[in-house]
């Protein structure tokens, strides 16, 4: 058999298992097997558990199931509708400060519990009933909820960006720092956002109360005093200060990535006993249990993968495929939005994990041969995936919004969320004109590397 033809089955049997329902684990895996079983040689069935451990046999992998502990601790505690709350009080006198306020602490949520649905949860579950009893309309509150969760894979730490060091063998230190000034970036975009679309609705509020009498609550102000702003933040301090501990351990040299989650998972731990009383058995096992089923169905799925990937790496479809694109020779500008747009159609139907470790063995050699950074198409590939999370059809994030706020139509909520996908989009742009954006950082906490 060709290689085109062995490239082409490999292909429709993988779409062919991913839309017959099956978990996309099971899915990987079992194509990764049935090829096994035809083109690989009858000894290479019996070191399936050999090659799987192999290839999951990465320090770095560790810090995973350690962080979704720490994620999972904050989570489940108050610690969202506190931060929601302070944030809410500190920024009350800004015209759309409510809708700031939430994107503000999506992203400081996001970068404590580094999951995506766990801030929809955390912080819609407040922060959307307020901003629709304050007159913001559902949609609006919806989007920038749905939106501000994606934060949770580009703000370090991110599973999402362990997995794809591992992948590109690239240092998860720069890539961590990487995502710190486009994090950044995507909450000023969210912000400058949430603050010209509420002068919009807040102008149509006026005009109907001039035309009907009928007065939105979008129109009543609300003012907090001093005393109160100050009352609100020894419970979301602790937190903050958490956040800096962590990322002070693991660039100040004090730590390795792994050690530092097994930190930060211990002083959540700590802070949700002392702050909020979850210390009983009975309040720490949910934590665990969470815990425990996220972390196994993820390093399944990150098992399977990689037993997916070297068996394409064997049969040298991967390689073949990259020695393709580069032979098209084109631009390296058009290889790049080649590359985006496929992980943009990849993220319609698989979640980031599986799209990271099944392209990364196809396209990035092509991008390395190109000479683009690994560390800044890294930046680049984590938005776009963010995309996925928020774009139907199966948009994690939307059906997260969907079951905290069930009255709230699903097309409202898509209609919301799509002038974020536009903003995220715009945020690769400028990336891309001005790398340092991402480069930057790291260059300068770390060193500027040599490209040879």
């Amino acid at each position: 058999m060709s290689m085109l033809a062995l490239g082409a089955l490999f292909g429709v049997v993988t779409l062919l298992f991913m839309f017959s329902g099956a978990p996309i684990a099971f899915a990987l895996g079992s194509v990764a097997t049935l090829f096994m079983a035809f083109f690989m040689p009858a000894s290479a069935l019996d070191t399936v558990t050999q090659n799987v451990y192999e290839e999951m046999a990465s320090i770095t992998l560790l810090s995973i199931p350690l962080f979704i502990l720490k994620g999972a601790a904050i989570g489940k505690s108050r610690a969202g509708q506190d931060l929601y709350a302070a944030m809410h009080v500190w920024m009350g006198r800004i015209p759309g400060g409510l809708g700031i306020a939430n994107v503000f602490a999506c992203a400081l949520f996001a970068a404590m519990a580094g999951s995506s649905p766990a801030t929809c949860s955390a912080i819609g579950s407040a922060g959307i009933p307020e901003m629709r009893k304050r007159g913001y309309s559902p949609g609006f509150a919806a989007g920038i909820i749905a939106a501000g969760g994606t934060l949770g894979i580009l703000l370090p730490p991110s599973i999402t960006m362990i997995l794809y060091a591992v992948a590109a063998e690239q240092s998860l230190g720069r890539l961590f720092l990487a995502g710190i000034f486009p994090g950044v970036l995507l909450v000023v975009l969210f912000a400058v956002y949430a603050a010209l679309r509420y002068r919009q609705e807040h102008a149509l509020a006026e005009a109907e109360f001039k035309r009907s009498g009928a007065a939105s609550a979008l129109l009543a102000h609300e003012t907090f005093t001093t005393r109160q702003k100050f009352e609100m933040l020894p419970r979301v301090v602790p937190f903050v200060l958490l956040l800096i501990g962590v990322m002070v351990a693991l660039y100040g040299g004090f730590a390795t990535p792994s050690e530092t989650a097994g930190l930060g998972a211990l002083l959540a731990l700590l802070l949700i006993a002392t702050i909020y009383g979850v210390w009983r058995p009975k309040d720490v096992a949910p934590i665990l249990t969470s815990t425990l089923k996220e972390s196994t169905m993820l390093m399944f799925i990150i098992g399977m993968s990689l037993l997916f990937s070297y068996v394409m790496s064997y049969l040298h479809i991967s390689q073949a495929a990259a020695e393709w694109i580069v032979g098209m020779q084109l631009s390296k500008w058009v290889l790049l939005t080649a590359v985006l747009v496929m992980v943009i159609l990849l993220g319609f139907f698989l979640p980031p994990v599986s799209i990271i470790l099944m392209t990364a063995p196809i396209i990035l050699p092509p991008l390395k041969a190109a000479g683009f950074d690994l560390i800044w198409f890294g930046i680049l590939m984590t938005i776009v995936m963010e995309t996925g999370l928020i774009h139907p059809p199966v948009g994690l994030n939307i059906f997260v919004i969907k079951n905290i706020a069930p009255d709230i139509e699903l097309r409202d909520i898509i209609w919301g969320v799509l002038p974020f996908v536009v903003l995220m989009l715009l945020a690769v742009v400028l990336i891309c004109i001005f790398p340092s954006i991402a480069t930057g950082l790291p260059d300068l906490v770390m060193g500027t590397l040599v490209k040879h």
